[in-house]
């Protein structure tokens, strides 16, 4: 029995290490947003959703009769990331160009943005269910849509009793790689001074120079492209989708930026990895089908007792 548990909890920390770097791409978008505009972007689940059609489109054209390896397997990967996080990225600039602009420009409360979020997350929610999906794929919206599979999914090693195959390494460690590029851009870039001197005193970035209105394109831009890299390797990984994919998911990820801190970029990396470890390790005990509210368990405890999160809101402490 002790054994049986053990070689289950391997498994279930593999998993958890691969659902929970998706937690944390998407969360990134989310901790951006806020920590700039002090907005939670509920849209932010369908740009996922946006970025996994992309990816399932580019799939579809690409056409692979069996799985890839080696160089065309990497290179069919970066060619659907880069599609895809350019989709969502754009998608992400739209919305905030229709739906968050006209309100911030008018001076709206932050309740007036948060009621537009939710409409815009319906909105496209629905005209991709009804609409857009059976015209990019020629299947009813509504149904699920599969993808072919393209990643050879070997046994690279194994940790134990559990698998690590190369889908596996490729979306942990892809996830990384893009999460520390998007800190160093924050951390050293002009743009990401801007960035973080507008989340931490508006009016003094607009006295230094700073333009409010493109720190914000850019900050939706970059958030909208990591929900992209994340549709990616979850359509690598999963292998469907549908139109409402980013509702359960949005919400996850949402709380990973809470666990972590919001605002806070390494924060969202922390509570993705945790909340898909702490989501994969209580399946072991409750089953699969209490996941869902593991997660959300959190979220309420995380709200109750360190609103702050792990790491505090580090973008925005100038205005704590």
């Amino acid at each position: 029995m002790l054994q049986e548990l053990q070689n289950q909890f391997l498994t279930s920390t593999v998993g958890g290490l691969v659902i929970g770097s998706i937690y944390a791409l998407v969360a990134l978008g989310y901790t951006m947003v806020y920590g700039v505009l002090r907005l939670i972007n509920f849209a932010h689940s369908e740009i996922f959703m946006i970025g996994t059609f992309a990816s399932l489109v580019t799939l579809t054209a690409i056409a692979p009769t069996a799985p890839l390896g080696g160089v065309a397997m990497i290179g069919v990967m970066a060619l659907i990331v880069l599609i895809s996080a350019a989709v969502s990225g754009g998608a992400a600039m739209l919305l905030e160009l229709i739906a968050y602009r006209p309100l911030r420009k008018k001076g709206a409360t932050r309740l007036a943005a948060l009621i537009s979020a939710i409409g815009a997350s319906l909105f496209l929610q629905e005209l991709f269910g009804l609409e857009v999906i059976n015209w990019l794929t020629g299947k009813p919206g509504r149904n699920q849509q599969s993808a072919p599979r393209f990643v050879d999914r070997d046994t690279l090693f194994t940790i134990g009793n559990a698998n690590v195959r190369t889908d596996h390494v490729l979306v942990i460690v892809g996830a990384v790689i893009v999460m520390v590029i998007l800190d160093q851009f924050v951390s050293r870039t002009k743009l990401g001074r801007g960035i973080r001197a507008t989340a931490q005193d508006p009016e003094a970035a607009v006295l230094m120079g700073v333009s409010i209105d493109n720190i914000v394109r850019v900050t939706f831009l970059l958030g909208g492209a990591m929900a992209g890299v994340a549709a990616a390797f979850y359509v690598m990984e999963i292998e469907n989708t549908d139109y409402r994919v980013g509702f359960v998911l949005g919400i996850k990820a949402f709380t990973a930026a809470v666990l972590g801190g919001i605002g806070n970029l390494r924060g969202a990396l922390m509570g993705g990895i945790v909340l898909g470890l702490v989501e994969n390790w209580g399946a072991i005990f409750l089953g699969s089908q209490w996941k869902d509210v593991i997660a959300f368990v959190i979220l309420v405890a995380v709200l109750m007792f360190r609103p702050t999160g792990i790491l505090g809101e580090s973008l925005q402490r100038a205005r704590a």
